[in-house]
């Protein structure tokens, strides 16, 4: 399976968004908290759009 960069990408916001959120939470931040949050979902829909990208690729490949 091939990794491309929107898979990369992705994963990268959802983690920096996750990382908010949690430092929102410690200090109370709603603000940040819910910034992280968004960020994180957005994150996960960029690193799905790039799986499904991935899976289309290996099936032209295989087909």
């Amino acid at each position: 399976m091939s990794v491309n960069k929107d898979q990369v990408k992705g994963r990268v916001k959802e983690a920096e968004g996750k990382i908010k959120e949690v430092a929102g939470k410690l200090v109370g931040n709603e603000s940040l908290e819910a910034k992280g949050k968004v960020q994180k979902v957005l994150g996960q829909a960029q690193a799905k759009f790039g799986d499904v990208k991935a899976d289309v690729k290996d099936l032209k490949k295989s087909s």
